[in-house]
């Protein structure tokens, strides 16, 4: 099966490119570049640069391939920015992925994997959170993910598109090859690792004075290879369970202090804190319940234990210090050639 991963060179899409490909899947990697490298592309994919949004470029790359099914990664994902620029979000994750859906249907495409996020929930009335609790996004980039399964419903239902979305909460880790790499990086875990890595940089920790045991934020943190597997199995039972959204968690949160602890203990760096206020449209508390995910597609997490989670994101830090800019990896992708734009292909 030839499946087209759009985000495929960031770090969730890369992982699961890469999990595809170990498991017979013939892989076709869309991405701008934007927050995602080429470094990370499996060297057995074939990789277009490019955007979902450019109708030019879709037509050309679904026309050169016979695409059976759609992993879509792609989104504006920082959820600071999302408060400040919602129309970047509305943009790119609903007009661009309308822009992708109509592509797909145009070419006989109907399968589509799509990575949602635990944002739709917005602040949870209970903990762990199960797929009917109610959305209420408290960021456009929760309101985009939940408006975008609201689109796939709509799609399902008027043309037959089958869907299944993913709803996780924080990734984690890293494969042997691929890792965490984001410009400018504002999730805990990379951060903490290159503090303990540049040992004179100190961790900020936004907010203190939440509701949770130590006041600081508590999530629930996925390894991305289980998030991969995730996204596999969704594909291979598509067909039973269309139009279902699954959480991804452990079950078991961990607050921003006890993730700063775990990394000291890994890494054996001293850590300093600086503290902050409260992020603007964070929830104090993000714990999934997965049952359904475990009961319907027969998923569990491998890797639960957070000193294991970190100590795979550690190993791949210290190999890439600087990112994919300064690691040792080597690219042998295949690039489409560009469509001008404006211009349809022939």
């Amino acid at each position: 099966m030839s499946v087209l991963v759009t985000g495929g060179a960031g770090y969730v899409g890369s992982v699961v490119a890469e999990t595809l490909l170990k498991s017979g899947y013939e892989v076709i990697v869309l991405d701008n570049l934007q927050q995602g490298h080429r470094e990370a592309v499996p060297h057995d994919a074939r990789f277009i640069v490019g955007d979902i949004g450019d109708e030019d470029l879709l037509e050309a790359v679904f026309r050169r391939n016979r695409i059976e099914a759609v992993m879509h990664m792609a989104a504006e994902t920082v959820v600071e920015y999302s408060m400040t620029d919602p129309r970047r979000y509305f943009h790119n994750n609903i007009i661009g992925g309308i822009t992708l859906l109509d592509a797909m249907l145009k070419h006989g495409t109907n399968k589509i994997i799509f990575s949602s996020s635990a944002s739709v929930y917005g602040e949870p009335h209970h903990v762990p959170i199960p797929e009917d609790h109610p959305k209420k996004p408290v960021n456009s980039y929760g309101e985009t993910k939940f408006m975008f399964e609201k689109t796939l419903k709509w799609y399902g239902r008027a043309y037959g598109l089958k869907y299944i979305s993913f709803r996780y909460f924080n990734a984690a880790g890293a494969s042997d090859e691929r890792g965490e790499d984001h410009e400018p990086e504002t999730h805990l875990i990379p951060n903490i690792l290159k503090a303990a890595l540049m040992r004179d940089r100190p961790v900020e920790v936004y907010g203190t004075d939440y509701a949770t045991k130590d006041g600081s934020c508590v999530r629930d943190y996925v390894h991305v290879g289980d998030i991969a597997r995730a996204h596999m199995l969704g594909l291979q039972k598509i067909d039973s369970f269309s139009g279902h959204a699954y959480n991804l968690g452990n079950g078991d949160g961990y607050s921003v202090m006890q993730v700063i602890a775990a990394v000291a203990k890994v890494t054996g760096a001293k850590l300093f804190l600086k503290f902050r206020p409260r992020r603007t449209g964070d929830p104090a508390v993000l714990v999934a319940s997965s049952e359904k995910a475990r009961a319907e597609l027969g998923w569990k997490p491998h890797n639960t234990d957070i000193h294991s989670i970190i100590e795979s994101a550690w190993a791949w830090t210290k190999m890439h210090p600087t990112g994919y800019s300064g690691g040792p990896m080597r690219v042998h992708t295949v690039v489409e050639p560009p469509v001008q734009a404006g211009v349809k292909p022939a």
